[in-house]
């Protein structure tokens, strides 16, 4: 059984309302648990099934006709999930990192769907499944207390919050303001040094010269003044390298390796 799930639409910034009830961001796979004859069945956002993946979930506790929504992580140092081991996880069967199921909904429960329900009630419903799994945990949250929930998630390099309404419905493949999330971005000065042809994908490095990765997307305008300044000094099949140029760039926590992570063009330098 699969419910595709409800989506988050993006704010600039957290505001303390009771209204609301704040989570932790995860960074890892959104997951979608069901039980049907006896079967825990595992799916991605996008319906596919992935339960072979995931062997410890099996002995998911759950009554018959339950679905749950929420976030696989491998927890990492934050303990909020480290994107680049659960994506080991994901794609390699000798991967070996320990899991952990944060489920923070409920959509279905005894075969009825819930998903009409406020998210408050949703929520004691699932407090009510007493999940007691090792490799589950429970995201009850937090009512208000946004913005110091997000300065704590700040301090230590968490990917952000998320914040719902509490009287909200489940809203099934939709983006909703009633599901909020705040990205934990950071700003880094880099150098533009080439781009790749095929896609025209700029090359990045550090100010010392070190790889920074590559930005694919840049506004149309900012595109068009970086090819007027441009001079190619070097090219090859796949790559034309240019004089640097320097520019600020917005993006997420950074790769265990140094490198910037879903970036983006932010300002000139």
């Amino acid at each position: 059984m699969f419910i595709s799930p409800m989506l988050l639409e993006s704010a600039k910034e957290p505001f303390n309302s009771d209204d609301y009830i704040t989570e932790t961001k995860f960074d890892g796979i959104r997951l979608i648990a069901s039980r049907n004859n006896g079967l825990i069945r595992l799916y991605t956002r996008h319906n596919n099934e992935v339960t072979a993946k995931f062997p410890e979930l099996l002995t998911l506790d759950i009554p018959d006709g339950t679905i749950l929504d929420g976030e696989l992580i491998v927890p990492g140092s934050t303990g909020a999930g480290d994107f680049e081991a659960v994506m080991e996880r994901f794609q390699s069967r000798r991967s070996c990192h320990p899991i952990v199921y944060c489920v923070f909904d409920v959509l279905q429960i005894d075969g009825v769907s819930v998903t009409s329900k406020p998210l408050s009630e949703r929520k004691e419903l699932l407090a009510g499944l007493k999940l007691d799994h090792p490799n589950v945990k429970v995201v009850e949250g937090v009512r208000g207390n946004a913005a110091d929930y997000f300065e704590l998630v700040c301090k230590n390099k968490i990917e952000g919050i998320v914040m719902k309404r509490a009287d909200a419905p489940y809203a099934e493949n939709k983006r909703s303001d009633r599901w909020l999330k705040i990205v934990n971005y950071e700003y880094t000065d880099v150098l533009i040094t080439g781009l790749r042809k095929e896609d025209n994908a700029l090359l990045l490095s550090y100010m010392d010269g070190q790889y920074a990765g590559v930005m694919e997307f840049m506004p149309y305008g900012e595109r068009r003044k970086l090819h007027a300044d441009r001079v190619i000094v070097e090219e090859t099949e796949r790559y034309a390298y240019i004089d640097p140029i320097g520019c600020r760039v917005k993006h997420r926590v950074k790769t265990k390796n140094g490198l910037l992570r879903i970036l983006s063009f932010h300002e000139w330098r």
